[in-house]
Order: C-alpha cells, then sequence, then structure tokens
C-alpha cells in the first residue's frame, strides 16, 4: 500500500499525474509536461515535493565516529551548519545508498537518505550502532520541497532577508521563519542547478508549497514533477541509486572517489573497496550519433564484443540530445569511443563524451 506526502491533495489539485515510486504516491508531471518542467529548472524556478526522502536523527557523543564508521566519507572537519554527500558501503565495497550529512552541531547530525532505501538504510544503520548514539526515525513527521533553478534565491528575497539564506554550496540554515513556516533550508538539490532544499513539520507543508509557488509565480516558477527530476540529475550526470549505484556497484566505479576516504581509520567497506582497485568498470558518459533514444539496462558493443551496459538514459531536453550513462572497462571509456547499444534488437551509435553532460 503506498504512502501519500503531506502534498499529495496539491498534486492532485494541479492535475498531477501521479504514479507509485519509492513506495509513496507522487506526481511523474503536471499538464505543463516534462520538457517545459525541465526547462523552467534550467532557465527560471521549479518546485518540487520531496517529502519521500527518509530523515534520521543521529545523537550523542559517539556519533561522529559512527558516521565516520559506518560512512566513506569524512565528517570530521565538519562546520556547525555544512552538509556533506557520503556513499554507505557494504563489506564488499557496493553501495547500501548514497545520502547527504547535515551537521547541526557537536553530536547533532541529519542525515537524509534515498526514499526507496529508507527502511533498509534504518536497520542497516542500527544494526551498526555503537557506543553512545542514537538513531531516530522522524521522516514521516517532516515535509521537504526542493526549489531549483536560477530564480529560486530571487524568490525566497520575497520572503527572507539575504541573511537568512545559506551562503555556501552543501550549506544550511537550521531554523528560519518563512511566512510563520519554521523551516531548515539548505544550499542543495538533485538537478544541477542553483537552488534550495527547505524542510518542515509535515503538517505545514502544503502551507510552504502554496506559498513559495505563489511567490514565484511572476518569475516563472511551476511545479515539477518526477519525471522533469530524472531528466535533470542525469544531465548533471547525478548517480542514482538503483543504477548507477547498487549493492555490487560501489562508489569508486562511479567516480565518486572525493566523497571515499581510504585514507581514514577502518570504515564498513574500506577493505571491499581496496579489493576492487585497480577498477575492471567505470562510469561513462555516452552521447547519442544515431537515431533513438538509448535507455538503462542496454547492452553495449564495440564491434561484436559487448563491452558494458548503460545505467540510464533518456533524451536531455536543454541539451537536445539523447543521453546516457553507462559502465565500460577502463581501456574503453576514453572520450571519443565509438560504441554501439542494443536498443530492441537494434544497434544506436554513441560517442564516449566526459562528465557531467551539463554543467551551469
Amino acid at each position: 500500500m503506498e504512502k501519500k506526502t503531506p502534498l499529495y491533495d496539491h498534486h492532485v489539485a494541479l492535475g498531477g499525474k501521479i504514479v507509485p515510486f519509492a513506495g509513496y504516491l507522487l506526481p511523474v508531471q503536471y499538464p505543463t509536461g516534462v520538457i517545459a518542467e525541465h526547462m523552467a529548472v534550467r532557465t527560471a524556478a521549479g518546485l518540487f515535493d520531496v517529502s519521500h526522502m527518509g530523515e534520521l536523527v543521529f545523537t550523542g557523543l559517539d556519533a561522529l565516529k559512527n558516521l565516520n564508521h559506518m560512512l566513506t566519507n569524512d565528517f570530521t572537519n565538519m562546520y556547525d551548519g555544512q552538509v556533506r554527500y557520503s556513499p554507505m558501503c557494504n563489506d564488499a565495497g557496493g553501495c547500501v545508498d548514497d545520502l547527504i550529512v547535515y551537521k547541526v552541531r557537536e553530536g547533532a547530525y541529519l542525515v537524509v537518505v534515498n526514499a526507496a532505501n529508507k527502511d533498509k538504510d534504518a536497520a542497516w544503520m542500527a544494526e551498526h550502532l555503537a557506543g553512545d548514539c542514537k538513531m531516530e526515525d522522524i521522516s514521516d513527521t517532516v515535509a521537504q520541497v526542493a526549489l531549483q533553478g536560477p530564480k529560486s534565491k530571487e524568490i525566497l528575497l520575497k520572503l527572507v532577508g539575504e541573511g537568512d539564506l545559506p551562503k555556501k554550496y552543501y550549506s544550511f540554515i537550521p531554523k528560519i521563519t518563512i511566512g510563520g513556516i519554521q523551516c531548515l533550508i539548505s544550499r542543495t538539490g538533485y538537478t544541477g542547478e542553483f537552488g534550495y532544499e527547505l524542510y518542515c513539520a509535515a503538517g505545514e507543508g502544503p502551507a510552504l508549497w502554496d506559498l513559495l509557488l505563489e511567490t514565484g509565480k511572476d518569475l516563472g516558477l511551476i511545479p515539477c514533477g518526477l519525471g522533469a527530476r530524472d531528466t535533470l540529475r542525469l544531465e548533471a550526470a547525478m548517480p542514482l541509486y538503483g543504477h548507477e549505484l547498487t549493492d555490487d556497484i560501489g562508489p569508486l566505479e562511479a567516480g565518486l572517489d572525493f566523497a571515499v576516504k581510504l585514507n581514514k581509520d577502518d570504515f564498513i567497506g574500506k577493505a571491499g573497496l581496496e579489493g576492487r582497485l585497480p577498477l575492471s568498470k567505470v562510469r561513462v558518459g555516452l552521447e547519442v550519433t544515431g537515431r533513438g533514444i538509448v535507455r538503462e539496462h542496454q547492452d553495449i558493443y564495440i564491434g561484436d564484443r559487448l563491452a558494458g551496459q548503460t545505467t540510464s538514459g533518456t533524451h536531455a531536453p536543454f541539451l537536445g540530445k539523447a543521453i546516457a550513462m553507462a559502465y565500460l572497462s577502463p581501456a574503453d571509456a576514453a572520450e571519443g569511443t565509438q560504441v554501439e547499444v542494443d536498443v530492441r534488437g537494434r544497434r544506436v551509435a554513441c560517442r564516449g563524451v566526459p562528465l557531467p553532460f551539463y554543467k551551469r
């Protein structure tokens, strides 16, 4: 039985096409359509309901020690109000999930995990907790919206002062009042665009959504669904769990070594990650040069040799071409490499291109 986010009735009222996703009923698009929603985020602003994401709070004297043991990144030198991305690995060096950590203060952290993995992650982390550290799953009490696009700051400045907004990328303000609603606001997002994510009490989510949409209307702000969220993250070459990251595919293959600190004290998956070196496959970008759209889980050929498989693929609205991400051996991963992808029995020509496809 799928759950509904606090904004479900608003999506229905706005004509959202509702689909099941990660255990929730969410809009895949609105009557505007995926392309218009995608372009709004690239040129003006879009508003996403991301209340399906999971929120876990870690508190205690050993909270930092626990996060450093469970996650591949290092959280030792974070300042209060900083956000840091990290994969979370299993013993073999594959991914349990990828997530972001918010340092509220010493001994208090908010961890935001993928919706589809929320229960699995909470169970995994609870199983590995040690010492003076408590984990609380507050997901059901939180509404989260993402305001993304070049005009997002201009929209928020109609509601708050410049000093109320986080200045640096991957930083946050823990308490800010917007239209009488208390929020945590971070300069983060999953679109490759400038933007913010706002968290508030679940019951106040609808009022926050309405306030932002009304405030941004004159600046081109529109509601956006899962379809545009996926095309935007793919243009920005952001990995998606279940596609570029899995229980078998780890962060090193995915090119996320910036978030893997093999030089820190032992952590879960460290030996497994080291055992994967040198890498047998790496994440690459493909641009479709033939006719057709490449999708995930399609075989890649170089001549008659099976060379790898795609993990995500679509038409990129802003770039105006079809793109895909895939895994190939390091020997086949050079920029400009000509490959063919088997699309339902038909070979479609592609070439290797650097990632990300789009950078603002």
